[in-house]
Parts: C-alpha cells; sequence; structure tokens
C-alpha cells in the first residue's frame, strides 16, 4: 500500500502566490489545501492536521508572527514562513516563536521543495 502524499496546508492571501505554490507543489506529488486568511487557515489546522504549513505574514486578518505564536499551542508540525518581510528582525521573531524556517519572496520553486522536504524530515525524526 502506497504512503499517503503529506498534506501541505498554505496559508497566504495572495492569489497569484497560492496559485504559483498550489502548481508546485501538486506537481511534486503533494497534497495542498488552502486558506486565504489566518482564521480559514487556523480552522484548517484544526480540522485536517496538514503535515506541514507555509504561512505568509502579511494576512488581512491577523499578523503572521501572531498565526505562529498561535499555531504552536495546537501543532508541533512544521512551519516555514513564506514572507516578502527580508529584515532580521522579522526572521528572528518567526524564528524565536516556533517557526521552523523562513523563506524570503521571491524564492525558487526547487528552493521551497528542498526546505519543505528538510522539514518533513526532521519531523519525522525519532
Amino acid at each position: 500500500m502506497a504512503t499517503p502524499a503529506p498534506l501541505v496546508l498554505l496559508i497566504e492571501d495572495e492569489p497569484h502566490m497560492r496559485r504559483f505554490l498550489r502548481a508546485a507543489l501538486r506537481g511534486h506529488g503533494y497534497q495542498v489545501v488552502e486558506a486565504a486568511t489566518a482564521r480559514e487557515g487556523l480552522m484548517q489546522v484544526a480540522g485536517r492536521n496538514p503535515e506541514l504549513i507555509l504561512l505568509d505574514l502579511g494576512l488581512p486578518d491577523m499578523d503572521g508572527l501572531e498565526v505562529t505564536r498561535t499555531l504552536r499551542r495546537s501543532t508541533s508540525n512544521p512551519v516555514i514562513v513564506i514572507s516578502a518581510r527580508g529584515l532580521e528582525q522579522d526572521k528572528v521573531a518567526a524564528l524565536d516563536l516556533g517557526a521552523d524556517d523562513y523563506l524570503t519572496k521571491p524564492f525558487s520553486e526547487p528552493e521551497l521543495l528542498a526546505r519543505i522536504r528538510a522539514a518533513l524530515r526532521r519531523a519525522a525524526s525519532p
């Protein structure tokens, strides 16, 4: 019996970025669930328990740093921040709040996929 593809939750408000990420992830065998707001994303985490979360910081209803803090209360699954915020203080804050990785936009598909593979490997380690 084949192992099901990992489920990735994408919390991103920009439609063009969601399309790009959806295509990249599905094209490499991942299942994708999407949310355009923090509220939708937190509901998806509670209902679907994704293996990995891709989180934009600039969401319309809640700052992504607060979403990271909230996620860490309910899941230890990997969180990779994908953000246009490239300042060191934003990266440090996200990582200190529990993000597993931080990727600054724009980024390449191969780099994103490598970071996802690495995060999922770490999560699967005993």
